[in-house]
């Protein structure tokens, strides 16, 4: 098993998440990096890894609702 699906690591989804499946689980590692991953497919699915800065760029943007549609 690659290095994000394994057992050792912490994931974690929001508890404001719902239960229709369309959720991201996270994974804090190494120093500040962040890995999301969708929660349908844990460890089997693809991983993207974020930067400390990346990671803080993208909250503060989501908190601002930049993204929302």
């Amino acid at each position: 098993m690659d290095r994000y699906g394994s057992a050792g690591l912490n994931w974690r989804k929001s508890a404001l998440s719902s239960m229709n499946g369309n959720c991201v689980e996270i994974c804090q590692f190494d120093v500040g990096s962040v890995a999301v991953r969708d929660s349908k497919d844990n460890a089997a699915g693809p991983v993207l890894v974020f930067g400390a800065q990346a990671w803080r760029s993208f909250l503060s943007k989501a908190k601002a609702g930049r993204f929302d549609s």
